[in-house]
């Protein structure tokens, strides 16, 4: 069978470098909150109209808005603000501001130094602020970007939620199994457009993967397997023996709900180094699983996984960080398996391996009953079982191209529509991998009840698996009724 590739629209190194560059956020002391429902009428009556989209079709059963496409003037502006002006955060605002009905209108972090150069490029309608929360109370504001270290996800995105401002929220979606359904509850309840920012959904590669696995020719599927690995030994990402910190820098914001700990520069870098520490986003795990489990559970039409398990640890690392450098993962699904394999010490990649240097490495393996497919973000190639393929054809592309990621959820800003990475779609993403970082703290596998949304069999699971904030930050538990 010959091998069938396609290449991605962007590369894989400039993919990968998007996803390892969130940036703080900000916060301060408690704002009044503006009324939800009155940016959102202010934001009905200068929307443009469009035509329903149909790249957001496969996923509209998963919370698409049940109110009609608003007819309103197509010159008007979505006005956009951007709640953490880290290097992944600009791209997605630069993205959204390239585009004629778009105007930046408010930028947030808790490094003025930060904010202030995002306020000087989007001069002059560009307002700056360090408390998020007061930034939500602008009056003219319709959507925000929020692209900080993920342990601020949860409350950024509800407060924006209850605001009545549409969020695209970075990767990973949440930390915790209590936080991923809060949010999504908060953006049903406040009929919220939200696209969660994994890019890699858009590409054209993926596309094709899926055509492919849903075409049959592979046969049933029992078995998924997924890994990202690299090598960052033997120092990970090092020792910050001074730390002096930065003027205009409220550290206290920047841990926010998380522990508060001596400012550390490294943890404080971006992304890329915020995988080092548990507390602030989870290891690796949440930072690259979701652009790579993304594939088989759209592929594959997955919900929720039945029973988690997870082992791993620090073993060999040694830095300033706390997080695990092994994460194996196994996940049980109704009809199949599929697991993850995350490494900080090897950066062997199988069949994905290429040029033997150590560098980051990912794929995705599909084994079905008529062959094997491994993919990564940029290509594909089947490796049949004897002649069961034979003379079978690939599909023909049948799923739309996208305009791009951010350029959907604009699209859905104003047509009202949930966009294919919405919150709706993405808690089936999002679980999996909370989930598996609760088996692996507590050192046993985790049930999970996918109808009534519960851990079952496990009272200590199920306590652990809603987040304990530090005071005076509170977790939102109203949204979990």
């Amino acid at each position: 069978m010959k091998s069938q590739t396609q290449p991605a629209s962007r590369s894989a190194d400039s993919l990968v470098r998007e996803s390892l560059t969130t940036a703080p956020g900000s916060h301060g002391q408690s704002c009044p909150r503006s009324t939800p429902l009155s940016s959102r009428r202010k934001f009905i009556q200068k929307a443009a109209t469009i035509t329903a989209i149909g790249f957001a079709a496969p996923h509209l059963a998963f919370g698409a808005s049940s109110k009609p496409v608003r007819n309103t003037s197509p010159n008007s502006r979505i006005h956009i603000g951007l709640i953490g002006c880290g290097g992944m955060g600009r791209a997605n605002l630069g993205a959204c501001a390239r585009e004629a009905d778009v105007v930046v209108t408010a930028a947030c972090d808790v490094q003025e130094a930060r904010m202030e150069a995002t306020v000087e490029t989007f001069k002059p309608t560009c307002q700056g602020y360090t408390d998020y929360r007061e930034m939500l109370q602008q009056p003219d504001l319709d959507a925000v970007i929020i692209a900080t270290p993920p342990h601020w996800h949860c409350l950024q995105a509800i407060a924006a939620c209850e605001a009545g401002k549409d969020i695209y929220l970075q990767k990973p979606m949440t930390l915790h199994l209590g936080e991923s359904l809060a949010v999504r509850n908060a953006v049903r309840k406040h009929d919220i457009v939200s696209q969660v920012g994994t890019q890699i959904h858009a590409s054209e590669n993926y596309r094709r993967v899926v055509e492919y696995i849903r075409s049959g020719n592979l046969g049933d599927i029992g078995t998924v397997r997924t890994f990202n690995v690299m090598n960052q030994t033997p120092a990970g990402v090092g020792f910050s023996r001074e730390n002096p910190l930065p003027p205009g820098f409220n550290w206290d914001l920047w841990c926010g709900p998380a522990p508060l700990i001596p400012y550390n520069r490294t943890l404080a870098r971006d992304s890329y180094h915020h995988g080092s520490w548990m507390a602030y986003s989870g290891g690796w795990t949440p930072g690259m699983a979701p652009h790579i489990i993304d594939l088989p559970v759209w592929a594959l039409d997955l919900g929720y996984p039945l029973v988690t398990s997870a082992s791993g640890g620090r073993f060999i690392v040694k830095d300033d960080g706390d997080a695990y450098d092994h994460h194996e993962v196994l996940w049980q699904y109704p009809n199949c398996t599929m697991t993850w394999m995350s490494s900080l010490t090897n950066s062997y990649g199988f069949d994905l391996h290429g040029e033997p240097k150590p560098q980051r490495r990912l794929g995705i393996y599909f084994h079905g009953v008529n062959g094997t497919m491994y993919a990564n973000y940029d290509m594909f190639k089947i490796v049949p079982e004897g002649d069961a393929m034979k003379d079978r054809q690939p599909p023909p592309p049948s799923i739309p191209s996208s305009p791009g990621h951010e350029r959907e959820w604009l699209d859905c800003i104003k047509s009202r529509q949930q966009p294919s990475c919405s919150v709706f779609y993405h808690t089936r993403v999002d679980v999996p991998i909370v989930l598996s970082l609760l088996s692996l703290k507590l050192s046993r596998s985790v049930r999970f009840d996918p109808v009534k949304e519960k851990i079952v069999g496990d009272s200590e699971a199920a306590k652990l698996a809603v987040p304990t904030y530090r005071k005076p930050w509170k977790f939102p538990k109203k949204y979990l009724s």
